[in-house]
């Protein structure tokens, strides 16, 4: 870090640090002042929803332009090295090793890309460093070549880390098989189990180890299953004074400590009373639902990815958390079917947690047109992508064409969250009222 830092010039920086400034954009600033630069750019994109919302008619001007009033960014308790989860792509490195496990510099688009080794990463824990070093170590010895482009054939492909504070790693290798029969792909996966329990890899000191045979860029577990080579099925993790199961897709925040925070406001924020039900739409492994689940009479959780929904229900029940239900599907699907037909006499408040593409328009309309939801909480990892569009669906005036009937909601405070030090992103939390 201190050669990237200090050995390099603006004019020519190195490769480690074009990687830094690409994936770590704020790394020379010190804390205070990413905390600031966040809070300005969170600040453009509540102008620009105000105006957005007053050119569909919506009274939406504040002080400062801005559409709703903005609290400070909320720090994040661990500054280097909090991420619990890291993908790492294997592809050409600046020295033409083929077999370079790192991160991307350059596009697909410009045909320049090369992997950089992660190493001097500040957001990036010491233990993925490790287990990235020694999965390039074993594909380097391997006679199978990387999968860089699909049809040019090759087979290792990304490497995912999840780590937790109770000391767990998890590691899930992607390999493409192309022509690869059965017994050649069983004599693979005994390398790598045997590299990482008995060889140089036991220095990882894995407590699970996954391979997915995947042809297509990203898979599900549904479309090719995670094959366990060593190890647990699950890592476990604690939250709120609550133990969660995790499985190798499912969505846990990455930063744990920073979720801690972020959770806690929200159970503020959420005012329920007693007699509330709680809806938390993508779920994931139930952290929200579950860590609130002492201050409603019941909470109902939504996730897509079947095992996340599986983890959650043991997440329930190991934690004797009674007052809880968790659905299994797309929210699009689930939900307004949920809603249609509710007649529940109890307060609904509503929380939504949902990746960079924001919410289905079928989600937002069933919460619109829920009489019942009057508190929403919308947390945003990219409030100026997709999820502007919800806000606007969300407030703009009824629409009978786009089957908005509902009364609109109206944004009434906005909280940005720094889950993600050294980088321009952070979680925006904005309460909804109607």
């Amino acid at each position: 870090k201190k050669k990237a830092r200090e050995g390099c010039s603006l004019q020519d920086p190195s490769w480690e640090e074009r990687l830094a400034n690409a994936v770590t954009p704020l790394w020379r600033l010190p804390y205070q002042e990413q905390l600031q630069v966040k809070y300005e750019s969170q600040r453009k994109i509540l102008q620009t929803l105000a105006s957005r919302l007053e050119e569909l008619g919506v009274d939406a001007q504040k002080p400062g332009g801005l559409c709703c009033p903005l609290q400070p960014v909320v720090p994040s308790p661990i500054i280097n090295g909090y991420r619990n989860k890291s993908t790492f792509s294997v592809n050409r490195g600046p020295d033409g090793n083929p077999k370079t496990v790192g991160l991307y510099v350059g596009t697909g688009k410009a045909r320049n890309i090369i992997s950089v080794k992660a190493n001097h990463l500040e957001n990036i824990p010491p233990k993925h460093k490790q287990v990235a070093q020694c999965y390039e170590e074993f594909i380097c010895h391997s006679p199978l070549d990387s999968c860089i482009l699909f049809h040019e054939g090759g087979h290792w492909r990304e490497l995912v880390v999840r780590t937790t504070s109770r000391g767990h790693t998890m590691a899930i290798v992607t390999f493409h098989p192309q022509e690869l029969g059965q017994e050649a792909l069983a004599t693979q996966k005994a390398l790598l189990k045997e590299f990482f329990t008995c060889g140089p890899g036991a220095v990882c000191a894995l407590t699970s180890l996954y391979f997915q045979e995947s042809t297509m860029t990203r898979c599900s577990h549904e479309q090719s299953p995670y094959q366990l080579l060593h190890g647990e099925p699950h890592i476990f993790e604690e939250l709120l004074g609550l133990k969660f199961r995790i499985s190798p897709d499912a969505f846990f925040q990455v930063n744990t400590a920073g979720a801690e925070v972020l959770y806690e406001a929200v159970g503020r924020l959420c005012q329920t009373a007693g007699d509330t039900v709680l809806l938390d739409i993508c779920c994931g492994t139930g952290t929200i639902g579950l860590s609130l689940a002492h201050q409603v009479s019941k909470v109902i959780g939504v996730e897509v990815v079947e095992k996340a929904i599986e983890d959650a229900r043991w997440n329930a029940v190991f934690n004797g958390i009674s007052n809880c239900e968790f659905h299994s599907g797309k929210a699009e699907a689930v939900l307004p079917q949920l809603l249609a037909s509710w007649e529940d006499a109890r307060p609904l408040v509503a929380v939504v947690n949902p990746s960079r593409a924001g919410l289905h328009y079928r989600v937002v309309r069933a919460i619109r047109n829920c009489r019942s939801i009057r508190r929403l909480l919308y947390i945003s990892c990219k409030p100026e992508g997709e999820a502007t569009r919800n806000f606007l669906e969300l407030c703009c005036p009824p629409d009978p064409q786009k089957k908005l009937t509902g009364e609109p909601f109206a944004p009434v405070l906005a909280i940005p969250f720094d889950l993600f030090p050294h980088t321009v992103h952070c979680e925006l939390v904005l309460l909804f009222t109607r």
